[in-house]
């Protein structure tokens, strides 16, 4: 049995008195999947996340796609979240320097795909900003550079 049928395929069309045999067949495992995929979504998902119009749903994917809305990306969040963790990272001369310079890269990449742009500028004087005082060589070397 194929139990992601219903997931799969659109829902046949309603049963007639003149359905063939294949028609009735291809209905009847849909609905078996389609009944199937719902109780294991149910049971799987708890309530506070399916919320109460789960009851009223009958079709799998109709279920899934509620469930996609509830959980929809916020990308404001994302943003927000970003932002704070980029300008709150200090180097706690814990690991690789260019591995920390690399994530801050990569966090400001991130950024720039929610459509954020920031200067390398910007963000090499975040970097340097961020560095311990061991680093104070590295910022007055940056620093006299008269081509940045």
């Amino acid at each position: 049995m194929d139990i992601d049928l219903a997931l799969r395929e659109e829902q046949p069309a309603p049963l007639t008195a003149k359905s063939t045999p294949d028609v009735k067949r291809n209905f009847e495992r849909w609905d078996c999947s389609n009944r199937m995929s719902l109780m294991i979504m149910k049971h799987s998902i708890p309530e506070a996340f399916r919320g109460t119009e789960s009851k009223e749903l009958t079709q799998a994917k109709g279920f899934l796609d509620e469930i996609e809305k509830r959980f929809a990306n916020n990308d404001k969040v994302e943003m927000i979240s970003l932002l704070t963790f980029l300008m709150s990272m200090k180097y706690n001369l814990q690991g690789n320097i260019r591995e920390y310079i690399m994530e801050m890269f990569h966090i400001t990449s991130r950024l720039k795909a929610l459509k954020i742009e920031r200067s390398e500028e910007l963000l090499v004087l975040m970097v340097l900003v961020s560095l311990p005082t061991q680093f104070n060589k590295c910022k007055i070397s940056y620093n006299c550079q008269k081509k940045k």
